[in-house]
């Protein structure tokens, strides 16, 4: 099932959305309505002034070519590495350096405070580094026992 919202760029490189009722709106932004419960369900495309133009309850009721402007759009303005593994942590006190594996790579960062780690619902949790990146852990049950043990002397 498509819906009848057809995105394009503009000439400087910004999103049109080009509804069924023939309006188009210039300038919009896609936003995830739950980006780490649901990232793959409900959609808004915002205009330039923060007013929803359109809701998509999926990506997939896009053509193929639209849906391609909407997951480059996020990814240039989504970053939230995914830790994998905990390798090390300099201490059980904060503030520590942290050296962790994601689905990005190898990272180091610094844990201010406990204050910083974040759970999100059920067994996911979100930290932040001190220069306010976010590191998203979905499955901290699923996690391997070191990295586990890790995370229980923080939380």
């Amino acid at each position: 099932m498509t819906t009848t919202v057809t995105l394009s760029r503009n000439p400087f490189g910004h999103l049109v959305a080009t509804l069924a009722d023939g309006s188009v709106h210039e300038s919009v932004t896609p936003v995830r309505a739950f980006p780490i419960a649901a990232p793959d369900e409900g959609f808004s495309l915002t205009g330039h002034d923060g007013h929803e133009v359109a809701w998509l309850d999926r990506l997939d009721q896009l053509d193929a070519a639209s849906r391609a402007l909407i997951e480059e759009e996020l990814a240039s303005r989504e970053f939230m590495p995914e830790i994998r593994h905990i390798r090390s942590v300099s201490t059980f006190a904060t503030p520590s350096q942290w050296t962790v594996d994601t689905d990005r790579g190898e990272f180091s960062f610094t844990l201010k405070g406990e204050e910083d780690i974040r759970r999100v619902g059920g067994d996911t949790l979100l930290i932040a580094d001190s220069h306010g990146v976010q590191f998203l852990i979905r499955h901290r049950l699923q996690m391997d026992r070191h990295s586990r043990r890790i995370l229980d002397r923080f939380l």
